[in-house]
């Protein structure tokens, strides 16, 4: 994919002070842009880019709390882009967040993150997990030179207007040193950068109606929860106190990869699929000139890790089962205190689904031996040997760590404590000293918690992608997401592509047409 990009002289010197805005108050000045140019696979455009734009009129960290938003120039000459109009083009939102980092907001000119203020040390804007995976991941959209395509610059010449927001996270203080990223600051953020945007609908093009959030990993989590969450009034004092514009939240439609969502049941959710896997993988995250490099350390669990998973493992049917779902006959999904049973067989039929689509595309899948092939149909699949094949990532428990050593640990710290425990069985069993988290907060970050609530709007539309070879959480936790949502009544677009590991943005002519599809 070729991908060529250069920015014009700035049109306004006002943008020489990118805060200037908070001053005039969250009404969006539609005269403070550039003019940017961007061309992907020979086709070029103008966009009027807003950058740096403050979204929030009390905020805590103006690196994060700002957004940035592009506008195709044809729509401010009536013209039209694939159908769409100032009137009618959907919002793309992506989100730029990994491993529950601070996110700087994305650009439509740079598809990666250069050096620059905002990360902790060492730490290139937009927060790369030290340990998660960034956005974009292996296996995402690269361009000549191992350039990544700019899914922005992509979505410009969709026809959609992009707001990129961004968002603080679990390492950011402030001054004086008090925490200001840890949850649910970041899902605020999120809200409070929605609200701008529907409080200054009738000032820019775009439908404000039609908002579409993307993002992969924790930023896929933080999409899922955006869409699930809309205009829940837990969130209100949090948004009051950083002074979000006087709008709603809700938006219409997700798009997750790979989302590592519903934390307090993830580390359950980890060992009822690999706990027959007693050796793994881990991948370390580093930086070396703003490069990603990953290595892998190999292991075997310890004695007591393999009692952690298999303790972890017997909470999880009771979990699964007090959600009621219901596959697409209306049969109830359960599992058996093995954690064996319908639902189990409900995860096995999206890993085979994925299976057939990629031998229908004329891939040979006939090495792997833990899959039934009958005439040319994939009619069986062995679970324990799959996972095998999967391999494990993550040591028990994988998110709410007895040593509190995880991210999540640390999202869920306070302002003045910097990690806690989130579960109940990891408090519990602590290994160190630590606090827990308080419950509502815990909540507050768990989408399957508000969708479908009668005092919430949850969004219409959802595509949800997490890889057959993704390890960093449980298949269960995408498939339970999708099922609920499906039985509460909403369009649910849920897929395992073949072999994709940890990663997001791979797809983006899907991606596109799934839009267009529901927008037009």
């Amino acid at each position: 994919m070729k991908l060529s990009m250069f920015k014009k002289a700035a049109l306004v010197p006002a943008l020489l002070f990118p805060f200037a805005s908070m001053s005039q108050g969250l009404t969006f000045n539609p005269q403070n842009y550039t003019v940017q140019e961007i061309a992907v696979n020979g086709k070029q455009m103008k966009v009027r880019a807003y950058e740096h734009v403050v979204y929030v009129a009390k905020p805590v960290d103006t690196v994060y709390q700002q957004m940035n938003i592009y506008i195709p120039e044809a729509y401010f000459n009536k013209g039209s882009i694939n159908g769409y109009t100032a009137q009618t083009a959907p919002i793309f939102f992506p989100n730029q967040v990994g491993g529950y980092m601070p996110g700087r907001p994305g650009t439509a000119i740079n598809a990666g993150r250069g050096p620059g203020p905002g990360g902790p040390a060492g730490m290139p804007p937009g927060g790369m997990p030290a340990g998660g995976m960034p956005p974009g991941g292996p296996g995402s959209n690269m361009g000549p030179g191992g350039n990544r395509v700019s899914t922005i610059a992509a979505a410009l010449l969709n026809g959609y207007v992009v707001a990129s927001p961004g968002a603080r996270g679990r390492p950011t203080k402030d001054e004086k040193g008090i925490y200001t990223g840890k949850a649910p600051a970041a899902i605020v953020d999120l809200k409070a950068a929605v609200r701008y945007l529907k409080f200054n609908d009738k000032l820019m093009p775009g439908d404000a109606s039609k908002i579409i959030s993307n993002g992969t990993s924790a930023g896929g989590a933080l999409s899922a929860l955006l869409g699930a969450t809309g205009n829940n009034k837990d969130y209100e004092p949090y948004l009051k106190a950083i002074g979000a514009a006087d709008a709603s939240d809700d938006i219409f439609a997700v798009s997750a990869y790979c989302p590592i969502t519903n934390l307090d049941h993830a580390d359950m959710a980890y060992e009822w699929q690999f706990n027959s896997v007693n050796t793994y993988k881990k991948i370390n995250i580093s930086m070396l000139d703003y490069k990603v490099q990953r290595t892998e350390t190999a292991g075997e669990l310890s004695s007591k890790e393999q009692v952690v998973s298999a303790q972890l493992k017997v909470l999880f049917p009771a979990y699964v089962n007090s959600l009621q779902l219901k596959g697409k006959q209306g049969q109830l999904l359960q599992l058996d205190k093995d954690g064996n049973g319908s639902f189990k067989n409900w995860v096995k039929s999206y890993v085979i689904a994925s299976a057939q689509k990629v031998l229908d595309s004329g891939k040979d899948l006939s090495a792997l031996k833990w899959l039934t092939i009958t005439g040319g149909k994939v009619t069986g699949l062995d679970f324990d040997g799959y996972v095998h094949y999967m391999e494990r990532m993550k040591t028990p428990p994988a998110f709410d760590a007895l040593n509190l050593s995880t991210g999540e640990n640390q999202l869920f710290g306070t302002a003045t404590v910097d990690k806690a425990h989130f579960t109940k069985f990891s408090a519990d069993n602590s290994a160190v000293k630590a606090v827990t988290a308080d419950a509502i907060v815990v909540k507050m970050m768990n989408p399957m918690d508000y969708i479908g609530r009668a005092d919430t709007k949850t969004s219409a539309h959802w595509r949800i992608r997490h890889g057959t070879k993704d390890k960093d959480t449980g298949l269960a936790v995408s498939v339970m997401l999708a099922t609920l949502l499906q039985n509460k009544g909403y369009d649910v677009n849920l897929e395992l592509p073949w072999d994709r590991p940890h990663s997001g943005d791979y797809d983006q002519n899907e991606l596109f047409s799934w839009i267009d599809g529901i927008s037009k």
